[in-house]
């Protein structure tokens, strides 16, 4: 039984990676926004100091995994929902969303780190571990929307509920991941660093825990 059920979720994986991959205008597109945006914003303020570059980051990190992240569930029709109904656990379908969600989210992480360097200039002085809180913020961020995608999906494919019902939860997260990112400009030991740490690996846990209980409720509806 384990065996099925990883071998379902490694299938549905492998599938949204070759539907993303054959469907590259989407994947285009989100690249052409990051790079248009952070372009834009060096027109505007040039290279900001760190604190606004920083704040600017994560900015555009929270748009670009709505735009990365929605199309999940949005691009599945009820049809072929229907189909994977039939097939598959519908846990083993969540959690193959969450893996994609957070391998996409990675990159697309990497992407806007570059881009932002390119344009706005590099004011970081602990490299490793900025890298090491974008990939956490990217998978805090990615587990997040692929439970709100989940839940909007099944409200007629709309898109906007997504971002209502994410409003009040992803400033709490965002200005937590802003926090632990703080120390990569400055040598200064931060006070409370480990606590933050503990509050965002708790919520990610939060967040996987409750897709999987409401997920099988959503998709029999």
């Amino acid at each position: 039984m384990k065996s099925t059920a990883f071998h379902q979720t490694i299938t549905l994986v492998k599938k949204d990676i070759l539907l993303e991959l054959r469907q590259k205008y989407a994947l285009y597109g989100v690249l052409l926004y990051i790079i248009s945006t952070v372009f834009v914003i060096n027109l505007m303020i040039g290279k900001p100091e760190e604190k606004t570059w920083n704040a600017l980051f994560w900015v555009v990190q929270l748009f670009v995994s709505v735009n990365a992240i929605a199309k999940s569930f949005l691009q599945e029709n009820r049809g072929r929902l229907l189909y994977f109904y039939s097939l598959v656990h519908p846990r083993n379908f969540i959690i193959a969303k969450l893996i994609y969600n957070i391998l996409l989210m990675a990159i697309m992480s990497v992407i806007t780190l570059v881009c932002c360097i390119l344009f706005m200039g590099n004011p970081i002085v602990n490299f490793p571990y900025f890298v090491g809180v974008i990939m956490l913020g990217g998978l805090s961020l990615s587990l997040l929307f692929t439970m709100l995608a989940a839940i909007a999906a099944q409200a007629n494919q709309n898109a906007a509920l997504m971002a209502i019902m994410g409003f009040p939860i992803i400033l709490p997260l965002l200005t937590m991941l802003s926090n632990i990112a703080r120390s990569s400009f400055n040598i200064v030991f931060q006070p409370g660093l480990p606590k933050m740490f503990l509050m965002l690996g708790a919520m990610d846990i939060l967040i996987v825990g409750l897709s999987l209980i409401l997920f099988p409720f959503l998709w029999k509806d």
